[in-house]
């Protein structure tokens, strides 16, 4: 650290933006050389800024003004995006959203998982915004008749940004359904009680289905479809383990790729339906010559599913009990699924030509890289919607199985979050 100034919470600095973290912060330096993290603000940008939270090596701070702006801030076209915690980066041109989302990939891979690759190529996504086919909303009910709905605030996780048909991240007839569910709110039993719902919306061809969690009691859910146009099913999930369940109308078929497959509210499936029609096809050009492989944590089998059309034999693991009866459902001959958890079950799936791992946010769990190294499959097609979990993982694959293709695909604009797909291979034997 330089011998500048020793700042404290509260005071006021002037800060240039040399580039953004992770998370769709940007970074900066404080006058005593600690690294200050400081949101809606763009690489380039000279900006005022109270310093908020100090850390022995760094810091966060508030923008209070743009001084001068970088080369990349546009005006953020959502007149929430001050407050509202759902976005990160409507402040910059999409060109230099793709470029950062491009470097977050490749730093991750360099400091955690030691490997150090070319800036990978970025699909961008057809649409900069109503791109989402399942968004969630946050509903308070504070007393007194007074219902907030919305995002969490930003840098403010304890409090509810009041949104409407203002949002530019869901598609159309998510919003619509919103619009009436907010306006149905009004006393009438059409939720459950309880003081913090989160209310999860998916638009599909037949309509829009709608996934309640939290309350438990005190609502009429035939209500709430007579109430908001256009809900063709409704789930209620009241929390702790329970899964959720099937309280008003009908599980609709749903198109995805060539398949036909049940689509609940909470079925998995990319939220960006044209950006990950790309991503689909690109997983699938990885695979070599029809064999044996293995689709883990496979969801409704989007990839297992397409791979057994093309003459492979698949196996499918998925925890999800549902998911795994929505795969199951009219499946092509070649897949089949096991229902269970990814890291009991794949060692007895393999040997396989292809393993495609489509892990959440968590990465692989501790077990699977020593699994995977043993059994040494053909190639592995890695799916990650988190650049730090997969550079952790493929540092745990180091020694079996070296990075041979890397690919980003931007499912999520306006926010910092991208999806990649890495190819691993094994390693020649010494």
């Amino acid at each position: 650290m330089s011998a500048g100034p020793l700042p404290v919470v509260g005071d006021r600095v002037l800060l240039r933006v040399r580039a953004l973290a992770s998370g769709g912060a940007g970074v900066a330096d404080l006058p005593d050389g600690r690294v200050v993290f400081v949101h809606r603000t763009a690489p380039g940008d000279l900006v005022d800024a109270r310093v908020t939270r100090l850390k022995p090596r760094w810091g966060e701070a508030e923008l209070l003004e743009v001084v001068e702006p970088g080369p990349g801030r546009v005006p953020a076209p959502c007149p929430h995006y001050g407050t509202c915690g759902g976005c990160s980066l409507q402040h910059l041109a999409y060109t230099e959203q793709l470029a950062w989302k491009r470097r977050f990939v490749t730093d991750a891979l360099a400091r955690i998982g030691g490997v150090d690759v070319a800036l990978p190529e970025v699909t961008p996504s057809p649409t900069e915004t109503r791109y989402r086919n399942r968004v969630t909303f946050t509903v308070l009910h504070l007393g007194g008749g007074r219902t907030v709905a919305g995002f969490h605030a930003l840098r403010r996780p304890d409090r509810v940004v009041d949104v409407g048909g203002a949002c530019l991240l869901p598609e159309p007839a998510i919003l619509a359904a919103w619009e009436a569910l907010r306006a149905a709110c009004d006393g009438a039993r059409i939720l459950p009680s309880g003081r913090e719902l989160r209310v999860t919306l998916r638009a599909l061809e037949a309509g829009v289905a709608v996934l309640v969690k939290g309350g438990a009691s005190g609502w009429d859910p035939a209500l709430l479809v007579e109430r908001v146009p256009g809900l063709v099913s409704v789930w209620h999930q009241p929390g702790g383990e329970q899964a959720p369940r099937l309280v008003a109308g009908e599980v609709e078929d749903e198109t995805w790729g060539e398949e036909r497959v049940p689509m609940s509210a909470h079925a998995f499936i990319q939220v960006n339906r044209a950006a990950s029609h790309a991503l689909a096809a690109h997983v699938l050009a990885q695979a070599p010559a029809p064999g044996r492989a293995v689709d883990a944590y496979c969801g409704i089998g989007v990839y297992g599913r397409a791979l057994a059309r093309l003459g492979w034999s698949v196996e499918g693991i998925e925890l999800d009990a549902d998911a795994c009866a929505g795969a199951r459902h009219a499946a092509p001959a070649g897949f089949t699924v096991r229902e269970g958890r990814v890291e009991e079950l794949l060692a007895d799936a393999l040997p396989a030509d292809l393993v495609v791992l489509n892990p959440p946010r968590t990465g692989l769990e501790a077990r699977i890289p020593a699994i995977l190294a043993r059994a040494s499959p053909g190639r592995l097609v890695y799916v990650s919607c988190d650049p730090a979990t997969l550079a952790r993982d493929v540092a745990r694959l180091r020694g079996a199985f070296s990075l041979a293709g890397l690919r980003s695909f931007d499912l999520f604009p306006q926010t910092s979050h991208v999806e990649t797909v890495a190819v691993l291979i094994p390693e020649a034997s010494p």
